[in-house]
């Protein structure tokens, strides 16, 4: 069973960023980083999406202000890894993007650009052993930071990758929104894809 984050795990890195107009407008708040700053993976999703206000816990980090705290995306991928063997202690969770984008679009460029440093600053905070990042957006964004490029995603979903940049390998996944999607086409039913979870993280 996966656990919501306690609120004085977010990390927040500035009281205000406005390096995005677009997203200042958009956003309701930052969604930071949450979790222990000695964890062993950081875990990278791509942006916070517009979740519920009116849920009891999981309102989702434009609400809450802590990424992957949605009841979709978020439970998702904190179940995953927590059937993997890998619990609240052993993760920090994140965004490439720290801001909602209007209408869940996916956001540009530019923006990813803009927040990457703040990403670079959470993991050297954690200094992880490994840094998940969740979907082809969230995975582009982590090997701009590196000497690796993002040549095909599918291809990439559970290929660690060594990168000194970051003094962590990076392990993608699949973006729990659409796992449900992909797991078929890469021959994984869910079990089989937590097993492969497991297996490569402990392999590191």
């Amino acid at each position: 069973m996966c656990q919501f984050p306690d609120p004085d795990e977010r990390h927040p890195l500035t009281d205000d960023c406005r390096r995005c107009p677009d997203l200042v407008e958009s956003r309701n708040c930052i969604s930071w980083g949450n979790g222990r700053p000695d964890a062993d993976l950081v875990v990278v999703g791509e942006a916070p999406g517009s979740g519920d206000p009116d849920a009891e816990q999981w309102r989702g980090g434009n609400d809450t202000g802590m990424a992957y705290t949605n009841a979709v995306s978020g439970r998702k991928i904190r179940e995953l890894l927590a059937d993997a063997g890998l619990g609240h202690e052993d993760c920090f969770f994140t965004n490439a993007v720290k801001c909602h984008p209007e209408g869940n679009r996916d956001p540009t460029g530019a923006e990813l650009k803009n927040c990457r440093p703040y990403l670079r600053q959470e993991i050297d905070l954690v200094d992880p052993v490994a840094v998940v990042p969740t979907g082809k957006h969230a995975t582009g964004s982590v090997l701009a930071m590196t000497d690796h490029e993002l040549d095909g995603f599918l291809d990439s979903v559970l290929d660690p990758k060594q990168c000194p940049p970051l003094g962590a390998a990076v392990v993608p996944l699949l973006h729990p929104s659409y796992q449900e999607v992909w797991l078929s086409r890469l021959g994984y039913d869910r079990a089989g894809y937590v097993d492969a979870v497991r297996t490569t993280i402990e392999s590191l």
